[in-house]
């Protein structure tokens, strides 16, 4: 993994070339922004439930419910961890319960809004795909067209974050 671009390991050392330059020249926080000019509106954890919900809805109906989708101060992006979804399960009586958490990064609150939905969309294809394969990537590219690209503008806003140089997406 290169250390200048700690978000982008495994890509072909051709586009980490092209994204090199990008920033270099001051070209690639500009067209993050141009590609991404929406904001999002969610802003707390009971709007990012509801987003989350509306998109689970919307395309896995039949998946397990959620107990809590929340915006988490502690997860740390410098360990991949953008979100994360985990299953607790407890004894209630005599049946075993499990409740489902989705925990988003907090820096997501102020990225652009599609930025937000890749993440979201990730963690929704979870419940129904536990390992990242040839499935999972199917059933997020069915919930979020063209997710591969917005992963990887992710991983280039994250670098520029880290670099102090990243976009700011408009208001919604």
């Amino acid at each position: 993994m290169s250390a200048d671009l700690p978000f982008l390991g495994g890509y072909p050392e051709h586009l980490l070339n092209d994204v090199r330059q990008a920033i270099a020249d001051g070209r690639m926080a500009e067209a993050l922004a141009r590609r991404y000019p929406e904001a999002h509106a969610v802003r707390n954890d009971g709007a990012l439930y509801e987003h989350a919900m509306a998109l689970k809805q919307r395309h896995l109906r039949n998946a397990p419910l959620l107990a809590k989708v929340a915006f988490d101060n502690r997860l740390q992006i410098d360990q991949r961890a953008l979100g994360t979804l985990t299953s607790v399960s407890r004894v209630q009586g005599g049946q075993l319960k499990a409740k489902r958490e989705i925990r988003v990064a907090a820096l997501f609150k102020d990225a652009p809004a599609a930025m937000l939905d890749m993440i979201v969309v990730h963690e929704l294809a979870h419940l129904k795909e536990r390992d990242h394969n040839k499935a999972f990537y199917a059933l997020c590219d069915h919930m979020l067209p063209g997710y591969h690209q917005v992963e990887f503008d992710t991983r280039v806003y994250l670098t520029l974050r880290a670099a102090g140089q990243a976009p700011m997406a408009a208001k919604a």
